[in-house]
C-alpha cells in the first residue's frame, strides 16, 4: 500500500499524521501529499477514469443500475464511488495481482484510487468544461463486423421484475455438418439491462436438447455448469469484455451438428422485461495450426461438513505434451471462498495461474492471458480451494447450515478450473485427451483417488485422483490396488465404450465414454 493511501485511511479514521520525522527536523505532511498539486476535478481528472473504466456497465440501458456519464450523475454519489472503489469492490476484478498478466483488467490504477479519494475529499469539483474530453463512444452493432454465423435465441425469455438471479440455458442449433474453425465470437445482449453475463457452451450429444424438452418455457434452469457434459465450448461474455480474434493459426472447433446451449445469468432490474441474445461467429479465413482446447482440474464426490468455515479441496494434473495456456475459468458455487490454481514447470519454477482470493459466484468470468503461458511437458496444475459452510457466510443457502455435497444445483457445491490450452506440436491435443480421459478411467475404476477431509487437505485429482498418480501406470497409487491390477480395470472399463471391438476407442466412442464418465 502506498503512503499516500496508508495516511489517506488513517486520516478517515481520525489518526492523520501530523507530522513525518526526516534526519532531526520536523517536517509538516499531507496525507495525500497535494499541497502543491492543482486542485482534482471532474473534467480534467475523474471523468477519464469512470469513462474508461466504469461506464460500460454504468449507462443508460445497461445492467448496472445508475448511469456515470455525466458529472451529476458521478458527483451525487461521490462518497459511494470513494468507498466501493477504496475498498476494491469497484470495478468487480477478481484475480489477485501477481497471478496472471489477463486481457481486460478492471483493476484500477493505485494512482486512480488517491485521485478520486482527493476529489471526494476536496468537496468533488466539476472544473473547468473546457478539461473535459471527448465523451465515449460505444458500439451499437456488430465490434468485428458482420459475423458468418448468428445463433438467436429461439423466444424471448421473460425476466420478472424482482427476485433471485436466474440462471438459464437456451438450446440453439448451429446447423454446420461439418467441423469448422472458429477464430472469434462476439455475444450481444438483447437486453442489457438485465443480462448479467453469459457462457457459450457446446453439445453434440443431444444431453442439451433433451434438457430443453423436460423443462416447460424457453430454455431450461441451470445453476451451476449447463447440466451436461459440454463437447466443446466458445468463450463467454461479461460487461467490459472486448470482442476479439485468436491470435493467427489460433481457432475453436465448432464440430459438425453441435448445438449451442447458451447459458445466460439474469439479474432482475425493478422491472419487467424480456431478453433475446444472439451470438456471432467468425469463422478462419486463413490456415488454423492450433486449436484451443480445455484441461479440466476437477474434484468430485466430496461433502463440505455443516458448520466448517475453511474446508480445503486440492486437485491437480501433469500434462502429457508441451502446451501454451491462453485462458482460464474458475468454477464454484455459493460456499466458495478461494481458488488458487499454480503451474509446478519441471525445472521447479512455480508459474502463477491464477488465484481468486474472495470468490463470489455473481462476478464469475473467464479470464484470457494478455500472452500465452508456457506449459511444457511434464508440467503439474495444482489447483487449491477453500470453501466455508458455516452459519457466518452471510451466502450460505441454508441456515443452519447442512452437509453439502458435489452438484450442479443451487444448494450443491463445485471445484472445477478449465485452463484453455493450445498444443505446441501437431497430435499434441489428441495425446492430451487420451491422458485426460486415462485419467477419468482409472478414477473410476478405483485404481486412485483419495478423498481426504478438511484437515487432510482433500488430496485428489481429476474425480480424485492426482494426474501424477493416475498417469504414471506404475506406482502403487493412494487408495488403489497398486499398478498390477491397473490394467485389468482399465481394459474392463474400455470394453463398455469399445462397440466395434477393434480394441480402441474411436472418436465417436472416445465421446460417447467422456459424455458417460465425466458426467456422472
Amino acid at each position: 500500500m502506498s503512503l499516500r493511501r496508508h495516511a489517506t485511511r488513517l486520516a478517515r479514521a481520525g489518526l492523520a499524521l501530523p507530522a513525518l520525522w526526516i534526519g532531526t527536523a520536523l517536517v509538516p505532511f499531507s496525507p495525500r501529499g497535494e499541497a502543491d498539486e492543482p486542485p482534482v476535478t471532474w473534467t480534467r481528472d475523474i471523468a477519464p477514469i469512470v469513462w474508461k473504466n466504469c461506464a460500460t456497465c454504468h449507462r443508460p440501458g445497461q445492467v448496472a443500475p445508475f448511469s456515470l456519464l455525466s458529472y451529476h450523475d458521478a458527483a451525487k454519489r461521490a462518497r459511494h464511488i470513494d468507498e466501493v472503489v477504496s475498498s476494491g469492490r469497484m470495478p468487480p476484478w477478481k484475480p489477485e495481482a501477481g497471478f496472471g498478466d489477463f486481457l481486460d483488467c478492471r483493476k484500477l490504477a493505485e494512482r486512480d484510487v488517491d485521485l478520486i479519494a482527493r476529489w471526494v475529499r476536496d468537496g468533488a469539483k466539476e472544473g473547468d468544461a473546457a478539461a473535459l474530453p471527448p465523451p465515449p463512444r460505444f458500439t451499437d452493432g456488430w465490434a468485428l463486423g458482420e459475423p458468418d454465423l448468428v445463433l438467436e435465441m429461439p423466444d424471448s425469455f421473460p425476466v420478472p421484475a424482482d427476485g433471485a438471479d436466474i440462471y438459464r440455458c437456451f438450446v440453439i442449433p448451429t446447423k454446420v455438418t461439418e467441423d469448422r474453425m472458429v477464430a472469434a465470437v462476439e455475444f450481444r445482449p438483447g437486453n442489457r439491462r438485465v443480462v448479467h453475463h453469459a457462457i457459450f457452451y457446446l453439445d453434440r450429444s443431444g444431453a442439451a436438447r433433451r434438457r430443453d424438452e423436460a423443462d416447460p418455457g424457453p430454455g431450461y434452469a441451470s445453476f451451476g455448469g449447463p447440466g451436461f457434459l459440454p463437447t466443446g465450448g466458445l468463450g463467454g461474455w461479461a460487461p467490459g469484455a472486448t470482442p476479439r480474434r485468436l491470435a493467427d493459426g489460433t481457432a475453436r472447433v465448432l464440430g459438425r451438428g453441435s448445438d449451442l446451449a447458451l447459458q445466460v445469468h439474469y439479474h432482475p432490474d425493478g422491472k419487467p422485461e424480456e431478453d433475446r441474445s444472439s451470438l456471432g461467429i467468425y469463422f478462419a479465413t486463413a490456415p488454423v495450426s492450433k486449436v484451443v482446447a480445455g484441461i479440466p482440474l476437477i474434484r468430485g464426490k466430496f461433502t463440505i461438513p455443516a458448520g466448517e468455515e475453511r474446508f480445503r479441496l486440492a486437485t491437480s494434473f501433469t500434462v502429457p505434451v508441451d502446451l501454451h495456456a491462453v485462458g482460464i475459468i474458475p468454477h464454484m458455487h455459493l460456499l466458495g471462498r478461494e481458488m488458487k490454481i499454480v503451474a509446478t514447470l519441471p525445472d521447479g519454477r512455480l508459474e502463477p495461474l491464477v488465484y481468486i482470493k474472495d470468490w463470489d459466484f455473481n462476478w464469475q468470468d473467464q479470464y484470457q492471458y494478455a500472452r500465452p503461458v508456457a506449459l511444457p511437458k511434464g508440467t503439474r496444475l495444482d489447483l487449491e480451494a477453500y470453501y466455508d459452510n458455516s452459519a457466518t457466510n452471510p451466502k450460505n443457502p441454508n441456515l443452519p447450515p447442512k452437509p453439502v455435497k458435489h452438484g450442479e444445483q443451487t444448494t450443491d457445491e463445485m471445484c472445477l478450473c478449465f485452463v484453455q490450452v493450445t498444443a505446441d506440436e501437431p497430435g499434441g491435443l489428441q495425446e492430451l485427451r487420451g491422458a485426460l480421459l486415462k485419467q477419468r478411467l482409472l478414477g473410476l475404476a478405483g485404481a486412485v483417488g483419495s478423498f481426504g477431509t478438511a484437515e487432510e487437505g482433500g488430496k485428489g485429482g481429476v474425480a480424485g485422483a492426482t494426474g501424477a498418480e493416475a498417469g504414471a501406470g506404475s506406482e502403487p497409487a493412494a487408495g488403489g490396488d497398486g499398478a498390477a491390477t491397473r490394467p485389468r480395470r482399465l481394459r474392463q472399463i474400455l470394453q463398455r465404450f469399445d462397440k466395434d471391438g477393434d480394441g480402441k476407442l474411436s472418436e465417436e466412442e472416445r465421446e460417447a465414454a467422456m459424455q458417460e464418465l465425466f458426467g456422472r
